[in-house]
């Protein structure tokens, strides 16, 4: 009897244990705020904008091109110093619509959509990113009309300039002087852009990641998200500089009728195919450490739970 009952209450005892290892873990994913990714773009724009500035004069210099460190000098000598903060209100509209939404998008569909085992897979976050792009594209495209305009006005003669105030009056003036239309003049390339940016720099971002952290690296250490951010940077950088470079040209032009193919072939012929690729180094030295910023910032909000 008592070796009976000592069987049972082993059994009994070890009931609870085994029916716990057998338990499916159904805790819920952690959600962020929406906002996370418009502001660690905000704050990448206020170190990174003379570089973004430099960018844009390059991409719509006239042949012969300078060289990244001539514009630097000529931006210097003609604008001064603060001149390399030239249209830096509408640099901050645009990451507050366009960064904001695709990022945002991005992370409740990544968060509410992809299956958790399905976190790092392509098929799943390539979909999932091409979207948040474009609705970023659409969202952010007054703003980044603004933005190309404010910062190569100073570049133009004085008679050329706009002289838009700051990035809501350059909105409202574009609307009341060429219409409200005039406010998604390039939509096209800026969603193709939108959707290229964020699924070459999010998808490799979050790819890069968990390929280092397999590879021993910490999952919170910041040289991990340094690394992984670098190589998001590189990866859309060189993706995205065709689209960036149309986009630029497209919408720094205004009333002149130009067609996009006009634009294009003009490009070609004057050029040569060489012009997708014009002005990938500031571009690179710009979208590098922004994307660096950008996910260092975010990836500390999260660590803090700002806003939970």
């Amino acid at each position: 009897m008592s070796s009976i009952a000592s069987k049972t209450e082993s059994t009994l005892s070890s009931s609870p244990s085994s029916t716990t290892s057998h338990k499916v873990d159904v805790t819920p994913r952690q959600k962020w705020p929406f906002w996370y990714g418009g502001f660690g773009g905000g704050v990448a724009c206020l170190f990174t904008h003379p570089l973004d500035l430099a960018k844009v004069r390059l991409q719509t210099a006239p042949i012969p091109k300078p060289t990244l460190f001539q514009m630097a000098k000529s931006i210097l000598v003609h604008d001064g110093l603060l001149g390399v903060y030239s249209g830096l209100s509408a640099g901050l509209l645009r990451q507050a619509t366009y960064s904001l939404t695709r990022f945002g998008v991005y992370e409740y569909l990544k968060e509410n959509v992809v299956p958790a085992d399905k976190q790092s897979s392509m098929a799943y976050l390539l979909p999932v990113s091409m979207f948040s792009g474009g609705i970023g594209g659409v969202v952010g495209n007054p703003a980044d009309i603004v933005n190309i305009r404010m910062q190569n006005d100073t570049g133009l003669a004085p008679d050329q300039r706009r002289n838009y105030k700051h990035a809501i009056d350059g909105v409202i003036r574009v609307a009341r002087e060429e219409g409200t239309s005039a406010l998604f003049r390039g939509l096209g390339t800026n969603l193709v852009r939108g959707v290229l940016m964020t699924s070459s720099q999010v998808v490799t971002y979050d790819v890069a990641k968990d390929w280092l952290i397999s590879f021993g690296m910490n999952k919170d250490s910041i040289s991990t998200f340094f690394s992984a951010s670098l190589l998001s940077g590189l990866v859309a950088t060189t993706i995205c500089s065709p689209a960036d470079v149309l986009k630029t040209r497209i919408m720094n032009s205004s009333g002149t009728g130009e067609s996009v193919v006009h634009i294009l072939t003009t490009a070609f012929k004057n050029e040569g195919p060489s012009f997708m690729f014009r002005g990938w180094v500031p571009s690179f030295v710009r979208l590098g450490p922004n994307t660096i910023i950008t996910f260092l910032v975010v990836e500390q909000l999260k660590h803090l739970r700002v806003g939970m």
